[in-house]
């Protein structure tokens, strides 16, 4: 079908079609690659350091005010960093680790970085909205920290968790538009390079609708699965 239209148009536009449809094609899989390593890491990071922060700060089963204090502080530097900031900061981390500070995977380090503080606010705030008569409950049965954790918080946190990991998802996607300051290329890379630099507005025309389909996507399908696992709504 794409073959079809593109020999349907005079030859010069057939050309610089083509020509436009491969570098966006390119330029999406490194927005993917970008965005699908430091999604992992947010999760593998977020998580956790989420649930840490949210158990080592309420009256809980492992409450500890020192932890809570360097989880908190740690996360609040890291998000009070303008992201364009963060890339320049970490890039002797990024040389360290990969040996490399251009590329797409070069660029998910600090993407990474800002992705796990981001995101594991979002999964605190969920936490903090379990009803705590039922944590109360599962201590009162005797059930154990991990336990109450893996069977009572994690499942009622859940559909919050889901919609934090779209909005986490979206956003990763507008800070990789900055990564082209590094090198890390990308359809926001794309746009800035050819739409702007060089003036083909049609380049960012088509760009910034290829965004903003890709978000509607990504919000239509996070909110599909968050309705999914919520069991109040079952």
């Amino acid at each position: 079908m794409l073959e079809q239209w593109l020999a349907g148009l005079p030859p010069e536009f057939a050309a610089q079609a083509a020509e436009l449809l491969t570098d966006l094609a390119h330029a999406f899989g490194e927005t993917f690659v970008m965005v699908g390593i430091s999604s992992f890491c947010a999760v593998a990071g977020g998580l956790p350091l989420g649930f840490l922060l949210h158990v080592t700060g309420r009256k809980l089963f492992w409450r500890n005010r020192a932890a809570n204090a360097i989880g908190n502080f740690t996360v609040n530097v890291l998000r009070s960093i303008p992201f364009v900031i963060l890339l320049v900061l970490l890039l002797p981390l990024t040389q360290w680790v990969l040996g490399t500070t251009i590329g797409p995977t070069a660029a998910a380090v600090p993407l990474s970085v800002a992705a796990i503080a981001f995101y594991a606010r979002l999964v605190e705030a969920s936490l903090c909205e379990i009803d705590a008569g039922i944590i109360e409950a599962a201590e009162a049965f005797g059930t154990s920290p991990l336990r109450i954790i893996a069977t009572v918080m994690f499942p009622e946190a859940l559909p919050g968790f889901l919609r934090g990991l779209t909005v986490t998802l979206i956003s990763l996607v507008g800070y990789s538009a900055m990564a082209g300051i590094v090198g890390g290329g990308g359809v926001g890379d794309l746009a800035i390079r050819f739409g702007y630099y060089r003036y083909q507005t049609h380049v960012m025309i088509v760009t910034v609708i290829a965004l903003v389909v890709l978000v509607q996507i990504v919000q239509s399908l996070g909110d599909w699965a968050a309705a999914r696992s919520d069991r109040k709504d079952l």
